[in-house]
């Protein structure tokens, strides 16, 4: 079995090599379905050191989406084991950014583990209004809306969001999740949301129970 703490460590220090070798390492070994859950999680610990070097002004913006670019190159890697050869997708999401809101580092890394779970995402990209997940939704007809943002700001949108898709008559059978640094319980329950997560890895969980 891998080093985890290893793994973990090469992304905290953004050694890309390190973690490389040791992600080929440990494919190349056939490791089952949860030896790999375990890895993704160890590689979002990693991501855990990244954030908190950042708080505390060690490292920069640019370490923080370069370490988002990693993990989601590890993810990719683990997709063949962790379900992304599966073809038939066992539901659909629609995933963005809220408005006034510019981060994507971890929609991105939420959208590379739905897809490797099986899921087909479509992602709307960024400072995302009311409107475009409205018309989305309502093209594609997801079992899951997801919504993301990083900023405090981010919370008002989220509650816009799922206000004008209940206001479109789209709210019913849909399942929504919200995301990121300023999401809690009380958020949810003030927009209006499912569920919350500030765990890519547990917001998936949540996803599969929901459509079991």
């Amino acid at each position: 079995m891998i080093d985890l703490k290893k793994l973990t460590d090469a992304i905290g220090e953004l050694d890309e090599d390190k973690l490389l070798e040791l992600l080929n390492q440990f494919v190349a070994k056939k490791p089952t379905n949860e030896e790999a859950q375990a890895v993704v999680n160890a590689c979002q610990e990693g991501m855990t050191i990244v954030g908190n070097l950042f708080q505390s002004g060690e490292y920069f913006v640019g370490d923080l989406i370069f370490a988002g670019e990693l993990l989601t190159e590890s993810i990719e890697i683990l997709k063949p084991i962790i379900g992304g050869g599966n073809p038939n997708k066992v539901a659909k999401i629609v995933l963005g950014t809220v408005e006034g809101d510019l981060h994507d580092i971890g929609k991105n890394i939420f959208r590379s583990m739905a897809e490797a779970a099986g899921f087909a995402v479509y992602d709307l990209g960024i400072d995302q209004n009311p409107n475009a997940f409205v018309a989305k939704v309502r093209e594609i007809r997801p079992e899951i809306v997801g919504m993301s943002g990083l900023l405090s700001i981010a919370l008002e949108s989220m509650k816009k969001t799922v206000d004008s898709l209940r206001n479109a008559g789209l709210r019913e059978n849909l399942k929504i999740i919200i995301g990121g640094n300023p999401v809690s319980a009380e958020a949810c329950a003030y927009i209006g949301a499912d569920a919350f997560t500030t765990n890519a890895s547990d917001g998936i969980t949540i996803c599969q129970q929901w459509v079991k």
